[in-house]
C-alpha cells in the first residue's frame, strides 16, 4: 500500500526516513547501507539515532534496518521487531 507521509525532523533525519521508505517489504538493510545511500557513509550510528526518533515506525519502516552483526535495536522492543520482520518473510537465522 501507499500512503502520503509528512516527514518531520532535521534534514539528516528526513534523508534517513526517505531512504527507509524505499526498503521493500520483506527486505532489510543495515545502518551502514542507509548511511551510504544518503551519502554519509560514516554516519551509521546517526542513522540508528534517527531511527530511534521515528514517530511512525510502521509507515517509516525502521524495523527493516538491522546492525551488520545482528538484529540491532528497535524502540518497540526486539520481540516486535523480530515479529514484524518474520511476518514479512525475512529469515533472521
Amino acid at each position: 500500500f501507499s500512503i502520503p507521509v509528512l516527514i518531520q525532523g532535521t534534514d539528516f533525519e528526513s534523508k534517513v526516513y526517505k531512504a527507509l521508505m524505499k526498503i521493500p517489504y520483506g527486505k532489510i538493510a543495515t545502518y551502514k547501507d542507509i548511511a551510504e545511500k544518503i551519502n554519509h557513509p560514516k554516519a551509521f550510528r546517526a542513522v540508528g539515532n534517527a531511527n530511534s526518533k521515528n514517530q511512525i515506525p510502521i509507515f517509516i519502516p525502521c524495523h527493516r534496518v538491522i546492525a551488520s552483526n545482528g538484529i540491532g535495536g528497535y524502540n518497540g522492543g526486539l520481540e516486535i521487531k523480530r515479529f514484524l520482520l518474520e511476518n514479512e518473510g525475512v529469515n533472521l537465522k
